[in-house]
């Protein structure tokens, strides 16, 4: 299957999981489109000076890969200088956060496994 991007679902999130600014979520493939146990496989676009708040996985991990820009990752209460080209995961009874500090967009790709 190809999905070209004019048939991908896109929703600005404004202050997500209660964080700061607003997110571009572009979904490529719906959780219904799957026959994996995946319930988000998106591309994120975070605006300069925006997050997504600090948030636990239960029953699931989320994979973040870096695509472009750069930001700092909360990983369990540390943080941590993320760039391009970083893959990042969050697996279940963790928490994180992601925050853009920089003046570009910070892109990557999420995807979230159910266990």
């Amino acid at each position: 299957m190809i999905k070209k991007p004019c048939d991908m679902e896109k929703e600005l999130k404004e202050l997500m999981r209660g964080g700061k600014g607003s997110v571009e979520v572009t979904h490529i493939f719906k959780q219904e489109e799957l026959k994996g146990k995946c319930r988000l496989c998106a591309r994120l676009s975070i605006n300069p000076g925006s997050s997504i708040g600090l948030h636990e996985h239960v029953g699931e991990e989320e994979i973040f890969y870096i695509l472009s820009g750069s930001g700092i990752f909360t990983d369990n209460g540390v943080q941590k200088r993320v760039n391009a080209g970083e893959g990042l995961l969050t697996v279940g009874g963790e928490h994180h956060s992601i925050e853009n500090d920089g003046e570009e967009s910070l892109v990557l790709m999420a995807i979230i496994l159910l266990y």
